[in-house]
């Protein structure tokens, strides 16, 4: 068969925008999105809370630790230089400390002043006992300082569990749309496709949206509303401050425009080569035996030494791209607290700003760029995702399917009692443009007929029965059932009506009975076991762990390959099918098993159309037309005795084998 290795993961995918991806990921949100909107408006209460804290300490300072002096209207014309604290004279104890120490005091009728520099002077009981009320208001202060901790902590756990729900229910819907797309693709897709990069797009890709979904979508949501709440209470407080705190904005910036340019092409490389990993990985498992047996393991393992190494080169300029840019955020950072203790220091000194001020807009800058870091890591998740989303999305947007026509074929099938003929009128096929395999192919099968196909290798036998069961459409011709073109019946319909016993029967990883009757709980006791004596099954069955119930895992290496075939052939007759396809059932078994497998086949044909695709001309001697193919073509037909007689191409094919 011919294959084109023209794997999409290899493909240039250009430049799709961030944008695009996200509106094309919107439609699986679209359930959830009223968890969404609320997870976003507890960001938004977690945002306001996160904004209150340093306030509280800039309140707590300026009103209650060194609250600041006001003038008074007995000195209007003296210039201060120094910090006043203020006593209301109306309290007892207040006045009689002021009375003890009068030297130390400015009276103004209802209000006394002094200096912060002179209570210290006074005796701690004295301090404590004038700035009583002080000590009670940082203590309101501490404790709605707690309850803000408290309901942070409260939102923020009630916001992660909704974005961890949400982000699995909606990796749920993703992963159960890619993989059932993936179902409904055509078998040339899975030809140019290795499994190991199927299974990275509905694993790892798709786990890279669980990231993206818990922390960029509301996170990113909080730390702008965080960096613009910031910057309104940073203007609130003293916009000249922080006009000259924002001045290192602009480096900020460019530095990330450049960061995110290098990140994407990083983390296109990086799900490549995870990709060519796991194909390697899954190719060097399934055919261990030839690599081991062919001595062929230092070779292999050179190989993958070389994809890994290209992975490791590519984790290393990541490593380096944030190594460079986090450090560098940190150090501007810095930088800014550094500018702001600088100017903000001098206010304070000059009286332009209060220490509280000071505070909290060094506690402030310092949440600022907590932001920015926190934008650049959720950058790498979000670009991490986004190149798992480019792969997701070439697979859901790839229409390799066969074509669908309508007018009426679903009806029209499903009004017929059984397959009662089918036919090939004058049927071409190529894999590949201008590379024949079937060439002006024409045959007709009627009902409880058996038809066998013989030919060399290559000559387009199994490429026939891929036509007959619709795995491809022919290049030219018609592929009949019933006399009506099969691209107008829905493939579903008709392939109900199949069964395909293949060369190298494939067993899941699941029970026998699983395997069998393929999940169909009708079945009643008798008519099982009237299906495995009729295939041969039952005896090797009795003898298994389990019976029925034994779980066959991967690789079915607990069974023999004989028994296999006769599992394929019990699956068959369970099916009940009016057409019976058989490619190659006895290459590979022994003679003992062989004359199981034949009597098992004869079973199964009785009384139903057959088409048998041998190897071994004995398992078609009896049938009603033997057709024989090469290089594309019929170039004889008849019974075993026919074309026996006319001693061409089945006379020396039979000669060789006896």
């Amino acid at each position: 068969m011919h294959t084109d290795f023209g794997y999409f993961e290899e493909e240039a995918l250009g430049k799709p925008y961030d944008i695009k991806l996200m509106k094309r990921l919107y439609p699986f949100t679209r359930p959830y999105r009223r968890l969404l909107f609320a997870s976003i408006l507890l960001v938004m209460f977690i945002t306001l809370l996160d904004l209150s804290i340093p306030y509280v300490t800039k309140i707590a300072i300026d009103r209650y630790i060194v609250p600041v002096g006001i003038a008074s209207s007995a000195f209007p014309d003296r210039k201060e230089e120094k910090r006043y604290y203020h006593v209301p004279l109306r309290d007892p104890e207040a006045l009689a400390i002021v009375r003890k120490y009068t030297r130390l005091f400015q009276i103004d009728q209802s209000v006394a002043r002094i200096s912060f520099e002179d209570l210290s002077r006074l005796d701690k009981e004295d301090v404590a006992r004038l700035r009583q009320k002080d000590a009670y208001g940082v203590a309101r202060l501490t404790v709605v300082f707690l309850m803000l901790i408290v309901a942070n902590f409260g939102f923020n756990f009630l916001q992660v569990m909704i974005m961890e729900y949400t982000a699995q229910r909606i990796m749920h819907d993703l992963r159960a749309r890619l993989f059932r797309h993936m179902q409904s693709l055509s078998v040339s897709f899975f030809n140019r496709n290795p499994v190991g990069r199927l299974v990275t797009r509905v694993t790892n890709d798709v786990q890279n949206m669980h990231e993206l979904f818990t922390s960029v979508v509301s996170f990113v949501f909080k730390d702008l509303f965080l960096l613009i709440g910031i910057a309104a209470v940073l203007v609130g407080i003293d916009w000249k401050l922080a006009a000259v705190s924002f001045s290192v904005l602009p480096v900020v910036i460019y530095a990330s425009f450049v960061f995110s340019g290098r990140a994407r092409k990083i983390f296109r490389v990086l799900r490549m080569k995870v990709a060519e990993i796991n194909t390697k990985l899954s190719e060097t498992i399934s055919g261990m035996k030839v690599i081991q047996l062919f001595n062929r393991e230092a070779d292999n393992l050179r190989s993958f030494e070389k994809l890994n190494h290209e992975n490791y080169l590519a984790e290393i300029r990541q490593i380096r791209l944030f190594g460079v840019f986090m450090p560098f955020i940190e150090f501007m950072g810095v930088v800014t607290v550094a500018v702001v203790l600088y100017y903000g220091g001098g206010g304070v000194i000059a009286r332009h700003v209060s220490l509280g001020a000071l505070v909290a807009f060094i506690s402030y800058m310092r949440m600022f760029f907590r932001p920015i870091r926190d934008i650049a890591e959720k950058y790498n998740i979000l670009q991490n995702a986004m190149a798992s989303a480019e792969r997701i999305f070439l697979i859901l947007d790839n229409k390799d399917r066969l074509p669908q026509r309508t007018g009426g074929g679903r009806s029209m099938l499903l009004s017929l009692d059984r397959i009662r003929h089918v036919a090939l009128d004058r049927v071409s096929f190529a894999y590949v443009p201008d590379e024949p395999v079937l060439k002006e192919v024409s045959f007709r099968l009627h009902f409880g007929q058996t038809l066998g196909i013989v030919g060399p290798t290559g000559s387009g036998k199994t490429t026939l029965i891929y036509l007959i069961t619709r795995f491809y459409d022919p290049t030219s011709g018609r592929v009949l059932i019933n006399g009506r073109d099969i691209r107008n019946l829905p493939p579903a319909d008709f392939r109900a009506r199949m069964a395909l016993v293949m060369q190298e029967p494939f067993l899941f990883s699941a029970t026998v009975r699983e395997n069998i009757f393929w999940g169909n709980r009708r079945f009643s006791e008798s008519r099982i076991d009237r299906i495995l004596t009729a295939s041969n099954c039952k005896t090797f069955i009795e003898k298994l762990p389990q019976g029925l119930d034994t779980v066959l895992s991967e690789g079915t290496g607990a069974i023999s390959s004989g028994e296999r075939q006769l599992i394929s052939i019990a699956r068959a007759m369970a099916r009940d099918p009016d057409l019976i396809i058989l490619d190659e059932a006895t290459s590979y078994i022994d003679s003992q098993t062989e004359q199981k497998v034949q009597d098992a086949l004869f079973n199964l044909l009785r009384s139903r159309t057959a088409i048998v695709v041998a190897h071994r001309l004995s398992t078609i001697r009896h049938a009603d037309r033997i057709m024989v193919l090469n290089r594309g073509r019929i170039i004889e037909e008849g019974t075993h005795s026919q074309l026996m007689e006319k001693q061409g191409f089945y006379f020396r094919l039979h000669r060789l084998q006896s």
